[in-house]
């Protein structure tokens, strides 16, 4: 088990995904368990949020071109020995220079993480951490007449809620979350001791076909209906995942 003082350390390590599978499966167990190390993770987590979204971004001026063939070597009256070209090495030193600023930074933002990316980082880390603090649900029950009006109240929409029991995904509960910048329902289904977190927020746009990715050893099926968000994370054997996903979307 990694200390507490090694956990920390390696928290800014484990937001740049730059550990190795050993290490950040150890942190994440870590954090399952260590209040502080929670909140020094949610913390480091918001100010690099902010960081990344108030952050200036500049786009290269329409003149760079222009700038860039006048400061290029110019051909003198007197040729020199090299082919009849002159050059200031100054001048070109100064636009390489340029040139490799630019790539630089155009290398340090497609370095960055996509918005999807960091949503996939945020649904993993969510699932592993209620499996390693047993906190699946908020409210525990089979009976969608229960866990359905839980919600109400608490959240700015009415996420649909159905037991699958009888096709081998009962539900255990529900709980909430806190994802993509806003609060979120969870529910909680088991299929052979098998947790599958499904999150649900409001979407504007329109449905979309049911999609599958994998992260961390995790896999999740991400689709859209009836102005609702879905993204179903578990363990499961990818086949036993679509068939829940399948499963739920007749019923909802």
């Amino acid at each position: 088990m990694m200390e507490h003082n090694q956990a920390k350390e390696l928290l800014p390590a484990y937001l740049d995904h730059e550990l190795g599978i050993t290490d950040a499966n150890a942190v994440e167990h870590h954090l399952g368990t260590c209040p502080e190390c929670q909140q020094a993770y949610e913390e480091q987590r918001s100010v690099r949020a902010l960081l990344k979204r108030d952050a200036a971004y500049f786009k290269a001026p329409a003149h760079l071109a222009q700038r860039i063939n006048m400061s290029m070597p110019a051909e003198r009256a007197r040729p020199n020995r090299f082919n009849g070209w002159n050059v200031n090495w100054l001048s070109a030193g100064a636009v390489i220079a340029t040139l490799l600023a630019l790539v630089w930074s155009g290398s340090l933002y497609l370095a960055l993480p996509s918005a999807q990316d960091r949503l996939l980082e945020e649904l993993v880390s969510s699932h592993v951490r209620s499996l390693q603090v047993d906190h699946l649900s908020d409210v525990a029950s089979s009976d969608q007449h229960t866990v359905k009006p839980w919600f109400h109240g608490k959240l700015d929409f009415a996420p649909p809620v159905v037991d699958l029991t009888p096709q081998g995904f009962p539900l255990v509960g529900g709980r909430l979350d806190y994802l993509n910048d806003r609060t979120v329902a969870v529910l909680v289904y088991r299929h052979d001791q098998h947790p599958i977190n499904l999150y649900i927020w409001p979407r504007a746009d329109s449905n979309s076909a049911p999609q599958m990715q994998s992260s961390h050893g995790y896999h999740l099926i991400n689709w859209a209906a009836g102005g609702m968000n879905y993204w179903a994370v578990s363990d499961l054997a990818t086949d036993e995942l679509e068939i829940f996903v399948n499963t739920l979307r007749l019923q909802v």
